[in-house]
C-alpha cells in the first residue's frame, strides 16, 4: 500500500489533497464531479439496505448534491471516495468520537454493486483503517454490521477487527427488526502497528 501523502500532510479541515493509492483503486477526498458516478452506485436497493438511513433508496441527484455539500456527514472529515477506473464507485469515511471517546472512531463503507465480489472492499479497509487510526491518534477504531450482511462482517475479520458481540434488535429498517454485530480493531499504544 501506498500513501501519496505524508501522514502530517494535510490537516484534517482541508482534506484535499489525501490520496490513499491501493490495489487497483484510490481513495481521495470526494469532489462536485462526482455527482454523477455517486448517483449511479449508490441509487441501488442492494446497496443501501445495509447502510444508515442517511443513505436513501431509491437515491437521487438531489440526494447526491445535499452529500457532496456536506450537507449528510461532514466532508471535512476523513470520508473518501473509492475510485476504481477514474469514477467513484463507493465510499468509506469514519465519525470521530467526541469528549472522552474522542479516542475513538465508527468506520462506515459501501460500494457500488458492480463491483462486489472481488475483494475491493478488503482492500480499502486494508489501507484505510490503519492510516485513518494514525491521523486521528485513534485507540479504537469500530464498526457495525447488519446481521443480514455476512460480507461485510467478513470484510472486517480480514482486516483485524475482533467481533465483540450484537447489540440485539437495535435498527428497525425496511419493516424488520435486525441486530448489529459490532466489531472493533484496538490498540494500547500509539506506538502499535495497527
Amino acid at each position: 500500500m501506498q500513501y501519496a501523502t505524508a501522514m502530517n500532510a494535510a490537516p484534517l479541515s482541508d482534506p484535499g489533497d489525501i490520496r490513499l493509492l491501493g490495489e487497483g483503486f484510490v481513495l481521495r477526498p470526494w469532489r462536485p464531479d462526482d455527482l454523477d458516478s455517486l448517483v449511479e452506485h449508490a441509487n441501488d436497493e442492494h446497496v443501501s439496505r445495509s447502510t444508515s438511513d442517511r443513505f436513501p433508496y431509491p437515491y437521487t441527484r438531489e440526494d447526491g448534491e445535499r452529500f457532496l455539500s456536506g450537507q449528510v456527514v461532514n466532508l471535512n472529515d476523513p470520508v473518501m471516495a473509492i475510485e476504481v477506473g477514474g469514477r467513484a464507485c463507493g465510499g468509506i469515511g469514519v465519525r470521530a468520537g467526541q469528549g472522552e471517546r474522542g479516542h475513538s472512531a465508527e468506520l462506515g463503507y459501501w460500494l457500488g454493486r458492480s463491483l462486489w465480489n472481488a475483494g475491493l472492499m478488503t482492500r480499502a479497509v486494508a489501507v484505510f483503517a490503519p492510516w485513518v487510526m494514525r491521523k486521528l491518534s485513534l485507540y479504537r477504531l469500530c464498526a457495525t454490521v447488519l446481521d443480514h450482511n455476512p460480507a461485510s462482517a467478513r470484510v472486517l475479520l480480514k482486516n483485524g477487527f475482533e467481533e465483540e458481540g450484537a447489540q440485539r434488535c437495535a435498527v428497525f429498517k425496511r419493516g424488520q427488526l435486525h441486530d448489529l454485530r459490532v466489531f472493533a480493531k484496538v490498540r494500547r499504544s500509539l506506538d502499535d502497528a495497527t
